[in-house]
């Protein structure tokens, strides 16, 4: 796990799409449906454009202001099918076994869920998902019944998809008090709901772990859980305090400020700085050493640049010192990782 700022923008905009969809279809308005989230209806649609959590926490508020409909968070997830979420999906699908995908999902799932953090439990002969919804300030407890119910659509869509039709959990417990529409929560889930209870969780029987995808392509999923290893590194590198001083290097990397300067920049002390920088996993050091690494990774195989310049484009005080660095980083000098990547 890692840290996304709550108005950083880094997430597809699926999931607000599908929520105006929903509301669209109940007779709302666009500008009902998008109101505070600063999107047009050309970015709605564009693949290309990325939403903050604060925009998804805004569009699930205008849901439980606009919807009559009082189960639409789980009606609204129940509509994730596998081929919404893109590459992510079709990972879970390569998967050669339901025990395989369910690994992935677990590594990968904050690239489709920014709200929750889940796991996973076996305990045979049961096994199930436990859903906790991030502690964000914004988040009351109606929006976190409804970001939870979405969660537990989603879940169930999700595993219909890839393990049949037939797939049933044999319990759901939910953190929540029973509602008036509660009896519409059996009807969905096709089972035992529990309300109040410590954890919010899918639970259904471990044996489904076992079975074979019928799509499962062993050789696909290795290809695929390589780009989303990419993914989600540049989503870690792009985000939180550590996202923030990668951004200010790149404008500065010939000459990097140091700490104090940076923390003055930030508007941090020093002290708090280097300790959110550990919070993430990391320290001042190793960004600047990790930025320095790809980019002249990147000047080497991709430009003609010579070694004196590329040294000097990043900081170095010699060329020696920058060949000594490459070295370490990928244990070949630089013309000969230049050679070799153009052969």
């Amino acid at each position: 796990m890692f840290n996304v700022g709550p108005n950083e923008k880094v997430f597809p905009v699926v999931k607000i799409s599908k929520i105006v969809d929903a509301l669209k279809d109940e007779g709302v308005s666009l500008q009902a449906a998008l109101a505070g989230i600063s999107i047009s209806e050309s970015e709605l649609n564009s693949p290309l454009t990325k939403i903050s959590i604060n925009q998804i926490i805004q569009s699930y508020r205008n849901a439980l202001k606009c919807s009559q409909n009082p189960s639409f968070a789980f009606d609204v997830g129940s509509k994730f099918h596998v081929s919404t979420y893109g590459i992510y999906g079709l990972a879970l699908l390569s998967g050669v076994s339901f025990r395989q995908t369910v690994a992935f999902a677990v590594q990968y799932h904050q690239l489709t869920a920014p709200l929750v953090a889940v796991a996973f439990e076996e305990q045979p002969p049961e096994a199930g998902w436990l859903m906790t919804v991030f502690p964000f300030k914004q988040i009351d407890a109606e929006l976190n019944g409804f970001i939870v119910d979405l969660q537990m659509g989603a879940h169930l869509c999700l595993h219909r998809d890839l393990m049949g039709a037939d797939f049933h959990p044999t319990q759901v417990k939910l953190t929540s008090a029973r509602r008036s529409w509660s009896a519409r929560h059996a009807e969905q889930f096709g089972y035992e709901v529990l309300y109040e209870q410590p954890q919010n969780k899918l639970v259904f029987a471990s044996d489904w772990l076992d079975k074979e995808s019928s799509l499962g392509n062993s050789v696909i999923y290795a290809q695929i859980t390589e780009i989303c290893d990419q993914l989600l590194t540049e989503l870690k590198q792009n985000t939180g305090v550590a996202g923030r001083v990668r951004r200010v290097l790149l404008a500065s990397l010939d000459a990097p400020p140091s700490l104090d300067a940076l923390a003055g920049q930030l508007g941090l002390s020093t002290r708090t700085l280097r300790r959110r920088l550990q919070q993430e996993n990391t320290s001042y050091r190793e960004l600047v050493d990790d930025l320095r690494a790809q980019i002249a990774i990147r000047y080497v195989r991709d430009t003609r640049l010579t070694v004196e310049g590329i040294a000097l484009l990043l900081g170095f005080s010699d060329a020696a010192t920058f060949r000594n660095a490459f070295r370490r980083w990928t244990n070949t000098a630089p013309n000969e990782f230049r050679r070799t990547a153009r052969a």
